[in-house]
This record gives C-alpha cells, sequence and structure tokens, in this order.
C-alpha cells in the first residue's frame, strides 16, 4: 500500500498544462502538411474556353483601345489596408464593398470604349471576396456588348488558416480577358514559382494566350500575365518573364503581331520607384527595376506616357494618402514592333475601386 501511494505522489501534474498546450501545436502541424499534401499545379498548355459572341477581324491601320487594370479581388477601396503590406485587413470589407467595387473597376474600364480589356486578379470563389464571382458579373455585361471572354485560373489554394485573427480562407481567382475580336482558340502557361515553402503564397501563377484572325491572314497573340509578388525573389521573377519572353519571340518570327500586358510586379519604366517616391529607401521584392536586357529583339515597353507620371499602384500598409503613399508603376503593355502604340496612359482614379489605376493603350497593328 505504501509503495502504491508514493506512485501517486509522484504523478506528474504539471505535465498536463503541458500536454493540453500541445494539442493545438499538434493540430496545426496536422493541417500545415494536409495543406501541403493537397497542394497541387494546373497543367501546362491547358486549354480555355472562350465564352462571347464576338466575329470580328482585326485590321491593320486602324486604332484600337486596350485596357489593363489589376482589379485586386474587390476589395481595395482607398481606407482598404493589406496584412502582407503591414496593414490590417486581409479579406474585403463586405460583400456589398465588393461587388460595389467590381462594378466600379468594369465601368472604369468600359468608360475608354475598349476593344480589349485585361483583367487581372478576378475571384470566383473566394473566402477574401466573400464568394461574388467577379468573372460572371463582368462578362455578364461585356458578353452582351459583343465581347469574347476567357477565363484562366491563377489561384487555388485551400483553407488558410493565416492570419490567425482573419484567416484569408480558401481562393479561386485569375486573369478575365474581354476582346471584341475573334477569339479563335485560348491556352493557359503555367509559370515557374518557389519550390519551397513559399510557393503556399506563390499558388500558381500563368498567363493566357488568346489567338485572333487579322485581316491580311496573319494573327493578334493577346497575352495577359499577373508575375509573382511575394514568396519569390529575382531569379524566379526573371524566370517567369524569360518564359513568356520566348513564346512572345515565337510569334513574332512568324509574322503575328503581340501584345502582352498586365501586372508584371516589377518596376515596370525601371526608375518609377525613385521619380514617384523621391528621396524613399523602401525596396520591396515586387517592385525591382524591369530586366530590360532580358526582353527579346523586336519588343519594346510602351513607357511614352501622355499624362504626367503617376503610380499604377500603391502600397496598401496605409489608407491612400496622395502625399505619403508608396506608389509605383507596375502594369502596362509589351509590344512587338509591328504593333505601333499611338498613346499610353495610366488613368488616375484616387485607387478608388482598386490598388491599381488602369493603363490604357491606344494601338494599330501595322501592315
Amino acid at each position: 500500500m505504501k509503495n502504491k501511494s508514493e506512485k501517486k505522489k509522484r504523478f506528474k501534474w504539471w505535465l498536463i498544462p503541458i500536454a493540453v498546450a500541445g494539442i493545438p501545436v499538434i493540430g496545426y502541424g496536422i493541417y500545415a502538411a494536409a495543406v501541403f499534401a493537397r497542394y497541387y499545379r494546373l497543367e501546362d498548355n491547358l486549354t480555355l474556353d472562350v465564352n462571347g459572341s464576338a466575329e470580328t477581324a482585326a485590321e491593320t491601320g486602324k486604332e484600337y483601345t486596350a485596357v489593363s487594370y489589376n482589379i485586386g479581388f474587390g476589395a481595395y477601396t482607398p481606407e482598404y489596408t493589406f496584412f502582407m503590406d503591414g496593414g490590417k485587413s486581409s479579406r474585403a470589407e463586405s460583400k456589398e464593398s465588393v461587388i460595389a467595387c467590381t462594378e466600379g473597376a468594369m465601368d472604369t474600364a468600359m468608360s475608354f470604349d475598349p476593344d480589349i480589356i485585361l483583367y487581372q486578379e478576378v475571384d470566383t470563389d473566394s473566402d477574401r471576396s466573400w464568394h461574388v464571382d467577379q468573372s460572371a458579373m463582368i462578362t455578364e455585361e461585356t458578353d452582351a456588348q459583343g465581347f469574347d471572354s476567357v477565363f484562366a485560373q491563377n489561384y487555388h489554394s485551400d483553407y488558410l488558416f493565416y492570419p490567425l485573427n482573419e484567416p484569408i480562407g480558401a481562393s479561386k481567382s485569375g486573369l478575365l480577358s474581354e476582346l471584341k475580336f475573334d477569339v479563335t482558340s485560348a491556352v493557359r502557361r503555367k509559370l515557374p514559382i518557389a519550390e519551397s515553402a513559399e510557393k503556399i503564397l506563390d499558388l500558381d501563377r500563368c498567363y493566357s494566350i488568346m489567338r485572333c484572325p487579322v485581316e491580311n491572314g496573319r494573327e493578334l497573340v493577346i497575352i495577359n500575365t499577373h508575375l509573382s509578388a511575394y514568396g519569390t525573389d529575382a531569379a524566379n521573377g526573371n524566370a517567369q518573364l524569360e518564359m513568356m519572353f520566348k513564346d512572345m519571340a515565337a510569334e513574332y518570327e512568324k509574322g503575328n503581331y503581340v501584345i502582352c500586358g498586365g501586372d508584371f510586379n516589377h518596376d515596370f519604366t525601371g526608375g518609377s520607384r525613385e521619380q514617384l517616391n523621391p528621396g524613399t529607401d523602401r525596396i520591396y521584392s515586387w517592385c525591382q527595376p524591369f530586366p530590360e536586357d532580358i526582353i527579346p529583339e523586336g519588343f519594346s515597353r510602351c513607357l511614352d506616357y501622355s499624362n504626367e507620371l503617376i503610380g499604377s499602384t500603391r502600397m496598401v500598409d496605409i489608407p491612400y494618402d496622395p502625399e505619403k503613399s508608396f506608389t509605383v508603376i507596375l502594369d502596362g503593355f509589351i509590344v512587338s514592333d509591328n504593333v505601333k502604340c499611338n498613346d499610353v496612359r495610366i488613368e488616375a482614379n484616387g485607387f478608388k475601386y482598386s490598388d491599381h489605376h488602369p493603363v490604357v493603350m491606344d494601338f494599330e497593328l501595322l501592315d
């Protein structure tokens, strides 16, 4: 009896709180393992559906208008701040706010009477955007106006419990292209991304390629892209550009017209960080100078802005303040030299509907 009593006295009660504290750690470990186990990427050269009623072939010598607009999953009002930039929120303020921002961004893009619209960060079913299908909202409007629509999924993630106070949740998002030209085919190209644990942040980057007939027998090849921002480095960023440039050069060698537009997540001009933020010492992975030395022969960036130099995106660590907010040019167009850029401009609206401004280009195809 004495030995049993002594054993009871020697029971380590202090192990109980340790065991209790370990339960969530073990649970999180199991969850993290499941996220990585379920992670996958879509296949390369995936054929994309083309919807809409456009029947027009492009013509040479005629001026057209293209718009590139990252709509930021409908979250970014001027007051919004994002946790990955040092702000507070991970989700849009409300479903109503997402709908209002999506409608505002769409109306803004359509106000330029465009022939091509390249949208980025368009959610279809995400917790962060309250499960508003932005792609359906936009295409319902544009299909009725004679556009062809192509959607390429760029994000697809399981439920992410990060940040803990307001998890960003599950995401489905991508690139939406709207064209008044007849799109004969479209494919999704899979971009190289980080292979480490950072791939969970980089998700499934891609670009989409649309082919449209030109009356002279050639093709107008439109590329919509959104390169990596978080979870990558300069080497990965350059690898993404090099892959895309290889496709562009191949089309140019065939005699086709090539327009690439989107969010390049590089300082597009190479010097807008310093020009727009005099004296700044801020350096971010997503606004390193554009590596112009790897642009293939026969291609150039459209940089001759007709209006004053303004940022195409803002840092969302604080609510937008024209005097204090860090801005830079990330968005734009790259064209083959058989495409004449007659005008390019960044249309400022005080970042009313997104953390990006639309970039508008007037162009013509040379015969």
